[in-house]
């Protein structure tokens, strides 16, 4: 799949749009992310805080989650902004594989300024996968 220039930077957009209602008060790291399903559709998420730090969510997940929970399983593409372009943790790269390795992921920093693109194969290399599990 390519994507065009502009189809990249609204999606960059609606994720740092997103990211300022991120809630944040103690790493004060606001993350947005949207997620385009193959049907076209579009889903936000941002991270949220918890004080009990295990029970925080990244915005990656929330997006994801939300797609799901509307019956989208199938995504094209899922930028993620924050202040310095960081990249999905652990986890989120793992929810991400779950749904398909060749979904694209543009990571971006607070200025919209796409800083790198790969997908989540390149992103998680030797994914743990549901064809992985004995039948």
């Amino acid at each position: 799949m390519t994507l065009t220039k502009q189809e990249k930077q609204s999606l960059i957009d609606l994720a740092n749009a997103a990211r300022g209602r991120a809630y944040v008060p103690y790493s004060n790291y606001p993350v947005g992310a949207a997620l385009r399903t193959k049907t076209g559709r579009v889903y936000t998420g941002v991270n949220i805080e918890n004080a009990a730090y295990p029970q925080t969510m990244c915005a990656e997940r929330v997006a994801i989650f939300k797609a799901v929970s509307e019956g989208e399983k199938e995504f094209e593409v899922i930028s993620v902004v924050t202040d310095n372009g960081g990249s999905p943790c652990g986890g989120c790269r793992q929810v991400m594989a779950e749904f398909g390795l060749d979904t694209i992921v543009l990571l971006a920093d607070r200025n919209g300024n796409l800083q790198k693109e790969m997908t989540v194969r390149e992103l998680l290399p030797e994914a743990f996968t549901p064809e992985k599990l004995a039948k």
